[in-house]
């Protein structure tokens, strides 16, 4: 892969990440901290877009990074309709969506297209995204319920989920399109996928309450419990809350510290015992539920996310799964470096870089019920 220089750009809700890359390695990185206070003057995540310029461009400027030799820069994508996987340039339709949170989603990902759009004018370079989380490769099979007009709806770590995946191919020298993986990220959610010869065809999604507990969320749960739960007066806002950042272990035990609570479990600590051990139950069992959607064809599990940094998760899921394919681990997040080789895969002619047209690759009024 030619060695171009890309800016990548990822926002989270306290902090913004940037990396920048000289081919495949990250010459610098720095995480920018937002002030919470500067942050709640804002109404709107949109708004904060001239705030955060701001501060990335001094971050820039003390760091003596000039933007004159820029190939490409890449933004953390968001609220965006649902679209195929890949490489998309910031289009004004794309940039409008992200802009307004077409998906109904407001997340500081969406500032991703804009904020790269704004330095990528500047570096007078291309300005892309890459897997979304908005990217839904679903089969119809995976999208349907037992319920009239309910639908499954895809919300995965699809940029993460994705790189894992293309790292393993590079390693063991396989083709990603020509093979499958049950592929998890695993961090504070949780998210596992069934690929299919490229294609997500199937997953959990984190946003809908779907898939195993998590630290910050409550995975799937019976529909009575919540029925019992609206009856107790917990509102729908509140449930909601429950599958994004209030459930699992913070539901559970107060806390979204993995590493402290895996430290009480081994000190003896029944609770915290019971709540990790059943969350790797839980990983197994979806990971069980992702290969029958391959039929047993699959050549590997792959793990990822920051808590696969713990031996004993890996060798947990490993005891569970074994017996359906061999599994490799992947600590940590390859976010920034995945923005950063999509690009590259563009600028070199290894991908064809996608128009986003803002409509969705699939609409209820595609099914008979």
């Amino acid at each position: 892969m030619a060695e171009y220089k890309i800016l990548t750009i990822n926002p989270g809700s306290t902090s913004t990440k940037i990396a920048y890359f000289k081919g495949e390695e990250a010459v610098f990185t720095e995480n920018v901290a937002h002030d919470s206070s500067e942050l709640a003057q804002f109404d709107r995540l949109s708004q904060q877009l001239d705030y955060r310029k701001t501060l990335i461009e001094k971050c820039l400027a003390d760091s003596s990074l000039t933007l004159n030799d820029l190939d490409a820069v890449v933004g953390r994508g968001g609220g965006l309709m649902p679209l195929a996987g890949g490489v998309y340039e910031v289009n004004d339709q794309l940039y409008r969506d992200a802009k307004n949170g077409a998906n109904g989603v407001e997340h500081p990902a969406n500032l991703g297209p804009q904020l790269a759009r704004y330095f990528a004018r500047k570096a007078s370079c291309s300005t892309f995204v890459v897997n979304p989380p908005d990217t839904d490769e679903y089969q119809d099979l995976a999208r349907m319920t037992g319920v009239k007009g309910v639908y499954r709806t895809c919300h995965l770590h699809a940029l993460n989920l994705k790189e894992t995946a293309l790292h393993h191919a590079r390693k063991q020298k396989e083709i990603y399109q020509k093979v499958n993986y049950i592929v998890c990220h695993i961090g504070g959610g949780i998210s596992i996928s069934a690929h299919r010869r490229g294609q997500m065809i199937d997953g959990t999604d984190i946003v809908g309450g779907e898939g195993p507990m998590a630290p910050t969320r409550a995975g799937s749960l019976p529909l009575t419990g919540v029925v019992e739960l609206l009856n107790d007066g917990v509102s729908a806002s509140d449930l909601r809350k429950l599958c994004t950042k209030n459930g699992g272990f913070v539901s559970l035990l107060g806390s979204a510290d993995a590493k402290a609570i895996f430290a009480a479990a081994q000190k003896g600590a029944e609770a915290e015992q019971l709540a990790w051990d059943s969350m790797i139950y839980q990983i197994a069992k979806t990971i069980g539920q992702m290969a029958a959607v391959l039929k047993g064809d699959i050549q590997a599990i792959l793990l990822s996310g920051g808590l696969v940094n713990n031996a004993d998760l890996v060798s947990q899921i490993t005891d569970y799964c074994h017996w359906i394919a061999p599994v490799y681990a992947y600590p940590g997040e390859f976010e920034m470096q995945a923005m950063a080789n999509g690009a590259s895969r563009v600028l070199s002619g290894q991908e064809e870089v996608k128009t986003y047209t803002g409509r969705p690759v699939w609409t209820k009024e595609a099914f008979p019920f």
